[in-house]
């Protein structure tokens, strides 16, 4: 990867472009930290989608395992839930 300052990014514009068509990555930096990179959009694209499949396959590891647990005792019972359904009904009522 290509480091540029960002007074340098600035006037080489079109040459830093150039390099990122061709494939190449510019970091921009900024008093000698990286504050951002030139990457193409299809590049950025991908790894977007690599993240999401990521965490689909995250969700779904704890879906697979929360299925495999069983379940001993409910959260709360028929007496509680039909106090939490009557107290929903009269806030509905209400408004």
């Amino acid at each position: 990867m290509t480091t540029v300052s960002a007074s340098d990014a600035r006037q080489t514009l079109p040459a830093q472009l150039d390099r990122v068509e061709r494939g190449e990555e510019v970091a921009i930096t900024r008093h000698g930290r990286v504050v951002a990179v030139l990457v193409r959009p299809d590049v950025l694209r991908a790894r977007r989608a690599s993240d999401v499949w990521d965490q689909a396959d995250r969700v779904g590891s704890r879906l697979e395992a929360a299925l495999a647990e069983s379940l001993t005792t409910a959260a709360i019972g028929p007496g509680r839930a039909e106090v939490l359904v009557e107290a929903a009904r009269d806030a509905r009522r209400r408004g």
